[in-house]
């Protein structure tokens, strides 16, 4: 495959089924266009879809054993119809008698027919199995049948499988045998047993394993289409339905809906009921095209596909990004991502545009103010954008909104501070006597002791009087008889009867006595009175 971009939108399927269904249908190669509203010219996002293509195109194949293509050694095969009919060679190394897997899905039309051929069944009884693995690295939706031409006989048994999840699991998708019930213990039906209820069922059927006998069925199908009309009516003209059922039923789109897919070879035709273990060379398989037409699946929000460096990609539109466009663009996450809708109407999911300059990874959709802010705002940054920082830090000019170092630590001196914050350019607002721009440092006056404290004493100009003794420049330590901030005042100053002499002083009776012998004077004297008027 080329590994040079290639973009496409893609193709109109013109391959003709059995039941000459519609070549086109579903077109939804619009995602927006631009409205005019109340308030002007904006954007109106719609459903839309890759159209189909072959996918052949875009696959990786391997075979499971490695070497189970024919050629090495060099081979002589006979005719299943004709066991005398055995000229044919594989040689891998002769390009013009080699048959590598390449050419399963090559250009058809060539003359003579190029196939890829397995080896003959030379170990036999022991059973030729072959699975060939198609892979896309990409989710793919398939529209229309899943055709495999052989040219030798159809097998006698095969299954169909898919996968989901790049080839980790598989899971049926149809079995194919000439006696159902004796090779996988099932029913044998066909796709016209399936109905609206049942089309999810894994049948087998023994439509597609006739042998070589019948010149012209050299095809095995998957029948998608047939499927499809289920719901969309026998020419799928009623696809609204179809896509009703697509939009409200996960399993039914993840039927259509795959990874990878597996063809696996389990029986090849003998055309007969016995197999000649004199002639083994009658029995291989040999493959000239597979057919799987799709579309990368993009969840309704990409109209185009890229192939580049071997790798499919949608086109992602409605702000989503992703192989399948299944997310939300980087800072449009405002509400959860969901796919696309077919109806009622075609509508995208296109989400608000959020931005948090790189600190935040969430943001919430507030439906009544229809805006949506950042969640969760790291880097110590805060705001509907995380675009101011929190309080305990300052905006760093120096950086742009989206550093993670936008915002630095006011780193404020918990004890010359008033509080853990600063202004936009850093400064603390400090505490009395504190100063400078973390609030670290004392004016003059003041000293440091767990912030800043008024200088009192230095036993220069500012000395301890009375034998005052300066300590730490913060306080006096006064002698007993002194007191105050520099010793400077006499204790008994302060305290009850003065600082008389010292006689004055033990004469002196305390107020309390003084009072008491007051109040006993006067009742003597009232009593005394009492006395002398009584007759």
């Amino acid at each position: 495959l080329s590994l040079s971009r290639f973009i496409f939108l893609l193709a109109v399927t013109s391959h003709v089924t059995m039941q000459h269904y519609p070549t086109t249908w579903g077109h939804y190669d619009m995602c927006k266009s631009q409205v005019y509203t109340d308030e002007g010219l904006t954007w109106d996002y719609m459903a839309c879809q890759p159209e189909a293509a072959d996918m052949t195109k875009f696959l990786k194949v391997t075979l499971d054993p490695p070497n189970i293509t024919c050629g090495d050694p060099p081979e002589t095969y006979c005719a299943l119809e004709n066991p005398y009919m055995c000229n044919n060679e594989c040689d891998a190394g002769t390009e013009e008698l080699a048959h590598p897997p390449e050419l399963m899905f090559d250009f058809e039309g060539r003359n003579p027919t190029t196939f890829w051929q397995s080896t003959s069944w030379r170990k036999y009884p022991k059973p030729l199995v072959v699975n060939i693995t198609l892979s896309w690295n990409k989710t793919i939706e398939l529209t229309d049948d899943i055709v495999i031409t052989f040219e030798s006989g159809r097998p006698e048994q095969m299954v169909l499988e898919k996968s989901l999840d790049y080839g980790r699991t598989w899971q049926p998708y149809q079995f194919y045998a000439t006696d159902c019930l004796d090779a996988f213990t099932m029913e044998p039906k066909t796709v016209q047993d399936l109905s609206q209820f049942t089309l999810l069922d894994i049948i087998c059927t023994e439509e597609y394993s006739r042998g070589y006998v019948w010149k012209y069925d050299k095809t095995v199908r998957f029948e998608i289409k047939d499927r499809f009309a289920l719901f969309a009516g026998p020419r799928l003209h009623n696809m609204a339905s179809l896509y009703g059922q697509l939009d409200t039923t996960k399993n039914l789109r993840d039927f259509f809906t795959l990874t990878d897919l597996r063809v696996r070879l389990l029986r090849p035709a003998t055309g007969a009921t016995m197999v000649d273990d004199s002639n083994l060379s009658r029995y291989f398989y040999a493959i000239s095209d597979i057919k799987v037409h799709g579309r990368c699946k993009c969840n309704l929000h990409a109209n185009s596909c890229a192939f580049d460096k071997e790798k499919l990609s949608c086109e992602c539109e409605h702000n989503t990004t992703g192989p399948d466009c299944g997310r939300c663009k980087r800072n449009y996450q405002g509400r959860a991502w969901n796919a696309g809708s077919y109806l009622p109407i075609p509508k995208g999911t296109a989400n608000i545009y959020c931005e948090c300059f790189g600190h935040s990874n969430r943001c919430s959709y507030i439906e009544l103010l229809n805006t949506v802010i950042c969640v969760s705002c790291k880097h110590n940054t805060r705001g509907q954008h995380c675009q101011l920082c929190k309080p305990g830090y300052y905006r760093n000019a120096s950086a742009d909104l989206d550093d993670e170092n936008v915002c630095i630590d006011c780193n404020c001196n918990p004890f010359g501070s008033e509080s853990d914050r600063c202004n936009g350019t850093g400064y603390c607002k400090c505490k009395a006597g504190a100063t400078g721009l973390k609030c670290h440092e004392c004016l003059p006056g003041y000293l440091w002791d767990h912030g800043c404290k008024s200088r009192v004493c230095d036993n220069e100009l500012l000395r301890c009087q009375n034998g005052g003794m300066c300590v730490n420049n913060v306080r006096c330590q006064c002698p007993a008889a002194y007191t105050g901030l520099l010793c400077e005042k006499v204790r008994c100053e302060g305290e009850p009867g003065g600082c008389g002499d010292s006689d004055t002083a033990h004469a002196a009776l305390p107020p309390s006595l003084v009072l008491l012998m007051l109040s006993l004077t006067g009742v003597l004297l009232l009593t005394q009175a009492c006395w002398e008027t009584t007759p």
